[in-house]
């Protein structure tokens, strides 16, 4: 690709649009998921007792189980919005950027 090319892409309000809305999005995503999986291991390790009681009296399964599931679906559910906006908005902007370039 030509510098003049590249330069021009850069300069494109459109695309400058595509990079800061791409970047808050994935950065508020990242930031999510840290601060669930983060605090998740912090209870761990300060409260092990608020996640370590028995979900009903005489029950194995405690409170912590269906929490860590909860974590790990949640990170499937925030892939799928990141891709269903990269296939919506970020596409859109993509291909306008390459006709209005073109």
């Amino acid at each position: 690709m030509q510098q003049a090319s590249v330069d021009a892409i850069k300069a494109h309000p459109r695309y400058q649009e595509l990079v800061c809305s791409r970047k808050c999005f994935a950065w508020n995503l990242t930031v999510l998921m840290l601060a669930m999986y983060y605090g998740f291991i912090l209870v761990i390790a300060f409260a092990p007792s608020l996640l370590g009681t028995p979900i009903s009296a005489g029950s194995v399964t405690t409170v912590g189980i269906p929490v860590g599931v909860i974590i790990i679906v949640a990170s499937f559910i925030l892939t799928g919005l990141y891709v269903s906006k990269a296939n919506g908005k970020f596409d859109a902007l993509t291909k306008a950027i390459r006709e209005d370039l073109q």
